[in-house]
């Protein structure tokens, strides 16, 4: 059974759109962020492709909408070594599904 994935379109400047997974939501002091990659359809995406990490604050917008506003670097430096060196799961804000 296929996974249904959290996809997020966003669209640049020239108007061209980019479709970004959520790879998993955090909350640090406070906010919560959100764990993003470059989405590549199941059967195109090799093993040993490298998967670039971003990372976006989520703003609540309206009841249900909600907006991914970008970090700046030290911030994302931090959050980078959040995921890398400490016990994640406790962090990751639980799917509300």
């Amino acid at each position: 059974m296929d996974e249904e994935r959290d996809l997020v379109v966003f669209e640049d400047d020239a108007g061209n759109e980019l479709t970004m997974e959520v790879l998993d939501y955090l909350n640090y002091e406070g906010k919560e962020y959100a764990m993003l990659t470059d989405y590549v359809e199941d059967d195109k995406r090799s093993e040993d492709d490298p998967v670039e990490v971003f990372f976006m604050e989520v703003v609540p917008v309206g009841e249900d909408q909600e907006e991914f506003v970008p970090i700046d670097e030290a911030l994302a430096e931090k959050l980078i070594k959040i995921v890398e060196t400490s016990d994640f799961d406790d962090e990751v804000l639980e799917d509300e599904e």
